[in-house]
């Protein structure tokens, strides 16, 4: 409807979902969660006051939320919810915020629509930190990949027997 997508796109999230590398190589080690309709993984970006957030996206190519088919975005809603309760608990933090970009004057960088959950913690400064990010080694991922796939792979059940 609404899109911006250049031509001949090489889209890193299909490429994500797909299984297949990226231009920054194998994304494979920081997925915390996949299905047959969805994939959510550890962003490579992090801002210095909230690391580890989730980013979830559909597996199929979707440019934004204009174009998103019902039956996949209430996928996408109610895994958000699932994050948000596992950072909670597992990050112990303060709160969540859910943010979605659409289109170039909505700050959409990426032409493949997904969905950034991240933990936040009083006076974190979140919106004010935008110029505060940075891209950790797989090695800073690795423990909250590792602490929210496990806690994901122990609700998946529950998960994919939601309506």
């Amino acid at each position: 409807m609404y899109n911006h997508e250049p031509k001949n796109y090489a889209c890193p999230l299909c490429r994500i979902a797909r299984g297949e590398e990226t231009m920054k190589g194998s994304q494979e080690e920081k997925i915390v969660f996949k299905d047959e309709w969805i994939t959510a993984h550890i962003s490579s970006k992090w801002w210095r006051s909230n690391p580890g957030h989730v980013v979830v996206f559909p597996n199929q190519h979707i440019e934004n939320i204009y174009d998103m088919p019902e039956e996949i975005g209430y996928q996408i809603f109610d895994f958000s919810k699932q994050a948000a309760i596992a950072l909670k608990k597992i990050y112990r933090c303060d709160g969540t915020s859910i943010r979605q970009h659409n289109e170039p004057a909505g700050d959409q960088h990426v032409w493949h629509y997904h969905l950034h959950i991240f933990a936040r913690y009083e006076g974190d400064n979140l919106y004010l930190n935008h110029q505060n990010t940075y891209r950790p080694t797989p090695e800073e991922k690795k423990p909250y990949v590792d602490k929210l796939r496990n806690y994901f792979n122990a609700i998946k059940d529950s998960l994919r027997s939601q309506p």
